[in-house]
């Protein structure tokens, strides 16, 4: 019986310590970081999409059309096309768009994926205490207007929230890189 008390008490000791190990992040890794960020250039591509959970999104989900692991409130984006690119007052997008449209629809339904590309207005980025960063700006698209609010962590990671008029607003998590490492 002490065995097995002992074979548990090492086994939480070493992965503990090897998670604590995984999220230590260098001074140079977070210059880098802040180079990054202050020079905007970098390329956020998303893992998940987390729509607002409606009656609708609840029935989709009961149908079974969304892919394996996917519930109304988290849709996996692995293996799907989607990005978000800032280059200085450049922005470009295509991030798929899953939630209720209020308004606004083109004729023909068309696609209903987010598209940027043109120029990022109001662009505003703050340091956090804990080196991640806020940003926050207004972008177009055809015939939208979205205001964006993005965290970027200095692990590389990111979450990303998009309002609409005429959607209900969506949120992304994904990685974030910079421009140099594509």
């Amino acid at each position: 019986m002490k065995l097995v008390y002992l074979l548990i008490g090492l086994f939480m000791i070493s992965t503990t310590s090897c998670k604590s190990s995984k999220h230590a992040i260098s001074q140079a890794q977070i210059d880098a970081f802040n180079k990054m960020v202050n020079t905007k250039e970098f390329r956020i591509e998303s893992d998940w999409a987390h729509p607002q959970v409606t009656n609708a999104m609840q029935q989709v989900l009961n149908s079974g059309l969304l892919q394996p692991g996917s519930a109304s409130g988290s849709i996996s984006l692995i293996g799907n096309s989607n990005f978000l690119s800032i280059s200085g007052d450049s922005i470009s997008s295509y991030l798929p768009y899953f939630g209720e449209r209020q308004m606004n629809v083109s004729y023909g339904g068309g696609d209903s994926a987010i598209k940027f590309n043109g120029l990022v207005e109001n662009y505003k980025a703050e340091r956090n205490n804990d080196n991640s960063y806020t940003i926050n700006f207004e972008a177009k698209s055809n015939s939208e207007n979205f205001n964006v609010y993005i965290k970027l962590y200095p692990n590389l990671t990111s979450d990303m929230t998009l309002n609409s008029a005429s959607r209900f607003p969506i949120r992304y998590s994904g990685n974030v890189e910079p421009f140099d490492n594509q």
